[in-house]
Formats: C-alpha cells, structure tokens, sequence
C-alpha cells in the first residue's frame, strides 16, 4: 500500500477529485495548508501598501492507494492539476505499513 500526497493549486482540487473518483478511488483527505516553493511567495498592495506574502495558499490531497493503482492515480493527479505555471504543486509517494478501518476492523488492502 502506498500513500500518495499530493501539494496543488486550490482551483484544482474540484477537478482531481472528479478524476480520481472516476478512477476509483474511494476516499481520499483534503486540507487547507500554505506554503512556498521555488516562486518564493509574491507581493501584493493593500491600501496603497505593498508587502510581501511569502507563504501561498495551497490543498494538500492525501490518498491511501494499492500499489498497482499508484502510477494511474499520480498521472490523473498531475494531469488534472497541471495549468504550465509556477506553483503547481508536488507529488510524493509514501509507504503504508498497514491500514485499520476502524468501524469493521478489516486490515491492510481492505482498510481502504
């Protein structure tokens, strides 16, 4: 099992999500999160002010996935949330040791 989590762009996360349950995927976790990467943040004027906001509003999906699911799920991802400009986000992939859903007790594969 793996864990796929993915950094994109808010406007994105409507049209990975449709994608991904198109793909099969069953549940999935979304947060609001901020932070910069190589654009380093970006000025903006408020009230004839200009000042610096290094840190930008980002959704960070985290998905549990079987292993043969994994290469179809980061290439719907990252062609859903792709718009050609600085700050489209990552994608990392992490190992899951194991997996309980709670309510049935089922472990492992069928936790998903």
């Amino acid at each position: 099992m793996k864990l796929i989590v993915a950094i994109i762009k808010p406007g994105k996360l409507d049209e990975v999500r449709e994608a991904l349950v198109e793909q099969g995927i069953q549940g999935l976790t979304v947060s609001e999160v901020r932070g910069f990467g190589r654009q380093m943040g970006h000025k903006e004027i408020y009230r004839g002010a200009e000042y610096e906001v290094s840190y930008l509003p980002k959704i960070k999906i985290e998905v549990a996935v079987d292993d043969g699911a994994v290469d179809t799920v980061l290439e719907t991802i990252a062609s859903r949330a792709k718009t050609d400009s600085i700050g489209d986000g990552k994608i990392f992939v992490l190992n899951v040791e194991q997996a309980l859903r709670i309510r049935t007790g089922e472990t492992g594969a069928g936790a998903l």
